[in-house]
């Protein structure tokens, strides 16, 4: 089955294995202690998001099971184009919780402005985390330029605050799934998520099985075929290589065709929600590797819409 259901881990235990990521990762890199430090701030505002919205029922919201399939079926993620409630009260303080952190973190009087503007209302933060929700980077760039702030900001602080109630989404709709949908899932063939179609961050290779993991809502998928996830590519354009010959553990794909990569690295276990980041952080070195020879990760997708019924 593409969709992989991971195990819910409270806060305690995530804290604990965070830390211990973070220790083992500055002992061979201690040059990344402010990127840690940073990183822990901001994980820390996430995990009690995430607590918070596991002690309260989600919003009265559904969609069909059929519906739902349905929009697997063409190639549309879960929840693209929804109209999805949530409680934007409860995600203000998180909202301006990171902007603190970023300003401490080196972000300075960047994150300062953004702060300012969520607390005057000049941004309208429901509207801001609509928008990142529904994966709308334009709205929020555009939003950004016209007040003067700084868009990829605006977009990280948006998506740090709402990404664990993206997280519980995906999960209330794809784990356990009713057949319509897993069956669903069982076809679905793209490198985007099918939760919110976002691209994923990289592969985690758990018993030889390569795990997809969303950037965004930390989704789990498999394909069942070995391609580049962003053109399909399956010739001799596509290469999986180690950048490192002692860490073959370590690799990164790369297409010729669309000059995309993915980083892939083998896992004892998947990273729960939310620390994919620290997976992310840990192979930044891969990130360097692939740019330095001229790939890149893709702009988000404008995934197509299921048609109407």
């Amino acid at each position: 089955m593409p969709y992989v259901t991971l195990p819910s881990i409270d806060a305690a235990e995530l804290l604990r294995a965070a830390e211990g990521r973070w220790t083992a990762l500055l002992e061979r890199r201690p040059d990344l202690q402010p990127a840690v430090d940073l990183q822990r701030s901001l994980l820390s505002i996430v995990v009690r998001v995430s607590t918070s919205n596991a002690s309260q029922p989600l919003p009265t919201w559904a969609m069909p099971a059929k519906y739902v399939a349905t929009k697997l079926a063409h190639g549309t993620p879960a929840l693209a184009g929804e109209p999805i409630p949530f409680t934007v009260a409860a995600l203000t303080g998180p909202l301006l919780a990171l902007c603190n952190a970023l300003a401490a973190g080196g972000a300075g009087d960047a994150a300062r402005h953004i702060a300012t503007a969520i607390e005057s209302r000049s941004i309208d933060s429901g509207s801001l985390l609509a928008a990142s929700l529904s994966r709308d980077q334009n709205a929020i760039r555009q939003g950004a330029t016209h007040r003067g702030l700084a868009p990829d900001l605006l977009w990280l602080i948006a998506e740090l605050a709402i990404s664990p109630f993206a997280h519980t989404l995906q999960r209330s709709i794809f784990a356990s799934a009713p057949d319509p949908i897993a069956a669903a899932l069982d076809d679905w063939g793209h490198g985007y998520c099918p939760a919110c179609g976002s691209w994923p961050a990289l592969a985690e290779v758990e018993a030889s099985h390569r795990i997809l993991r969303c950037s965004f809502c930390a989704a789990a998928w498999e394909l069942q075929s070995y391609a580049c996830i962003y053109c399909g590519e399956s010739g001799e354009p596509f290469v999986t290589a180690a950048p490192d010959e002692d860490r073959k553990d370590r690799r990164v794909e790369v297409c010729g065709t669309c000059a995309g990569y993915l980083k892939t690295i083998d896992v004892a276990a998947l990273s729960p929600f939310p620390l994919l980041a620290i997976a992310d952080l840990e192979t930044m070195d891969l990130d360097v590797a692939a740019m330095e020879r001229g790939y890149r990760r893709p702009p988000l997708k404008a995934t197509p819409r299921a048609p109407s019924s």
